[in-house]
């Protein structure tokens, strides 16, 4: 087993696949528990396992944690909260192979948040990288009938994945500025600030009438999400970076949407359509050659 958790490239691989079946979880949650209430147990669990790894750490460095509150609140409510909430929401509309495929979009809006906020230079090669990865986002959103552009009727889901991936990015640019606190720490107030920001989300879920209580299969997809996307890929993620850096293992993000191709067919049944496979090799496409430019 030990000799598994030093092998950087089975550790990033198994996190990969972990965030992939987080997109088919959120399917097959469909019908058998609401949205908002999904995100609120989610943070129920990961908060209540990382009391008991991380609690002693969280009170030992409590001072630096209260001096930043203001920062892990921004990043929780965007990172954590608002990435799940549209995460969650958008499997109503949209399918586990869409939700992979635009995630993997995250590292090129990475590249775009660092230029504009940082000034990082862009190569040429990066560029043409950024351009084919959006193209692919269009095919994917169009399902391939570029005329739809036209028509601005793209899918209500798409588009809310694309505003969780544009959170999730700002709050990974937004980590070049993390404050000094220990990852399981700093992880474990994140995940306060999650839990506390979803109360409201799922109040208003309620409020509207439409929550929709956890049957079992809930409880085995709350307990997933939690323990396994939560926790687990967050311990192997860190793990990963502690290996081979975070330049290297970051880049093992672009591996999610390809599990999810896989995974959404085998499992749930998606019909696995031409215009899935040309968005996924172009947003593959663009990210290897912007990567590859950032490498030059």
């Amino acid at each position: 087993m030990r000799r598994l958790y030093d092998n950087p490239y089975l550790v990033l691989a198994a996190t990969t696949m972990i965030w992939a079946g987080n997109a088919v979880a959120s399917r097959l949650a469909i019908g058998h528990i609401s949205p908002m209430l999904l995100v609120q147990l989610r943070w129920v669990g990961t908060l209540a396992i990382m009391v008991v790894v991380a609690g002693h750490a969280f009170r030992e460095e409590w001072p630096a944690i209260r001096a930043n509150i203001l920062w892990l609140v921004i990043m929780g409510v965007i990172g954590f909260t608002g990435f799940n909430a549209l995460f969650y929401l958008s499997a109503k509309y949209t399918t586990a192979v869409n939700i992979g495929i635009i995630q993997g979009s995250i590292p090129v809006m990475v590249l775009i948040g660092a230029f504009f906020a940082y000034r990082t230079a862009i190569t040429g090669l990066q560029a043409i990288g950024i351009v084919v990865t959006l193209i692919g986002i269009v095919v994917l959103a169009t399902q391939g009938h570029l005329e739809l552009l036209l028509q601005m009727t793209f899918n209500f889901g798409d588009l809310l994945m694309l505003a969780a991936c544009l959170g999730y990015a700002i709050y990974t640019v937004a980590l070049r500025n993390r404050p000094k606190i220990s990852a399981q720490p700093f992880f474990l107030g994140l995940s306060l600030v999650a839990l506390a920001s979803s109360l409201p989300l799922a109040s208003a879920e309620y409020a509207a009438g439409q929550t929709i209580w956890p049957d079992w299969q809930a409880l085995l997809i709350i307990a997933y999400v939690a323990v396994f996307p939560g926790f687990v890929a967050q311990l192997l993620f860190m793990r990963g970076v502690e290996l081979i850096g975070p330049g290297r293992a970051g880049l093992w993000v672009n591996l999610v949407p390809v599990w999810t191709a896989v995974l959404g067919p085998l499992i749930l049944g998606e019909v696995f359509a031409w215009y899935h496979a040309l968005a996924l090799v172009l947003v593959l496409g663009g990210i290897a050659v912007a990567e590859s430019g950032k490498r030059a």
